[in-house]
Order: C-alpha cells, then sequence, then structure tokens
C-alpha cells in the first residue's frame, strides 16, 4: 500500500455530519457540522469543500472510510449509500467502519466501547463480544470504557481504520443494526394484486 495515498472518511451515524481527509496517516483536514436533520442534503457538499480545499480531486482518492453506527437509522443508511455510490463511481474500495471501532482506535485492546443510545440507554461492546443494547449503564467495570470522540476526531479515526483495512477483500458496508428500528409497521393493507 503506498503512504501517500489519499483516504476520505465521513459519518453520519449521530447528531453531526463529519468528514477527513488523510494522506497516508497524515490528517490534510476535517470538517464538521452538528445537525440532527439535514445530513442528506449536507454530506456531498461538505465532502466536495473538503477535497477542493486540498486540491484533491474525486479520482485522486484510494479508498472511502464511512461509518456504519450503531447511531441513527437514517444517517447511518445515508452515509453508507453514499459511500457505495462514491465506491461503484469512482473505483475505489468503500469500508465500513463501527463506531465501535473508530472509537477504540489507539485505545487499550481490554477497552469497553460505549456509544450513546435514545431513551438514556447505551450501545455496549466488550472485549471479544457482540454489541448489544444496554438500559443502564456499565458499573464495576474493571476494564477501560471509552465514549466516541467528538466528530472531528470520529471521521479521522473511521478514515485511519479505513487505511488499515483497505487491502482487505473488499465488501460493500452495510449498517450496523444493533437493535430494531423504532418505526411500527404499517396498519394500512397492502392493495391486492389480482
Amino acid at each position: 500500500m503506498a503512504s501517500d495515498q489519499y483516504i476520505l472518511g465521513f459519518d453520519t451515524s449521530a447528531a453531526h455530519c463529519a468528514a477527513a481527509l488523510l494522506k497516508g496517516e497524515h490528517v490534510l483536514g476535517t470538517a464538521t457540522e452538528s445537525m440532527t436533520r439535514g445530513q442528506a442534503e449536507a454530506l456531498m457538499p461538505m465532502l466536495e469543500d473538503l477535497l477542493a480545499d486540498h486540491g484533491i480531486k474525486w479520482s485522486d482518492l484510494a479508498a472511502i472510510g464511512v461509518g456504519i453506527g450503531p447511531g441513527n437509522f437514517t444517517g447511518i443508511r445515508i452515509s453508507v449509500s453514499a459511500a457505495r455510490g462514491l465506491a461503484l463511481a469512482l473505483g475505489v474500495p468503500a469500508v465500513g467502519i463501527s463506531t465501535f471501532d473508530a472509537s477504540l482506535y489507539d485505545k487499550a485492546e481490554n477497552s469497553i466501547a460505549v456509544v450513546p443510545a435514545p431513551r438514556d440507554q447505551a450501545y455496549i461492546l466488550e472485549p471479544d463480544g457482540e454489541p448489544r443494547l444496554s438500559a443502564s449503564p456499565i458499573e464495576e467495570a474493571t476494564q477501560p470504557i471509552v465514549s466516541p470522540p467528538e466528530p472531528a476526531v470520529l471521521a479521522t479515526n473511521i478514515a485511519l481504520c479505513a487505511r488499515k483495512r483497505m487491502a482487505e477483500a473488499p465488501t460493500r458496508p452495510a449498517p450496523l443494526y444493533v437493535r430494531a428500528a423504532d418505526a411500527a409497521p404499517s396498519r394500512d393493507l397492502p392493495p391486492k394484486i389480482l
């Protein structure tokens, strides 16, 4: 892997739109905007501005790192679909990175990753465990507890993790959903097809 490749990482899995641009392991720049809605409209202009600010063209990218959650269902779908579309159009790998992995980047191996969830709950990933939803905070943990960093650092960590994983067999990134959607199924009966 060339040490000077450009990697773009971004995330919309929480109340933000965040992006980072790397050249090798060097962070060229980041962009963030706090928002509870509107990530779909803000993401592509943010990415275009970040690339333009550093004189980078889309075709210069070697890979795309994208946050796959857990987090906001709609936000995750926005960034994952954008990454998959960009990867297809540019012919580069798109690497899905969980908020857990991005939070744990350069942390102690035995750390517990905790991501805030709705209704005062938390998504938890313990070492060698499966992600789970917890109704109560972790108490009496002997391992260090790690929360997601600020959005610019999160996007940077996503890009750094993607840089390490881009040589692996590429797969299409997919959302990481730890819990079922809050939306209830439609009560309307579907039309009868004759």
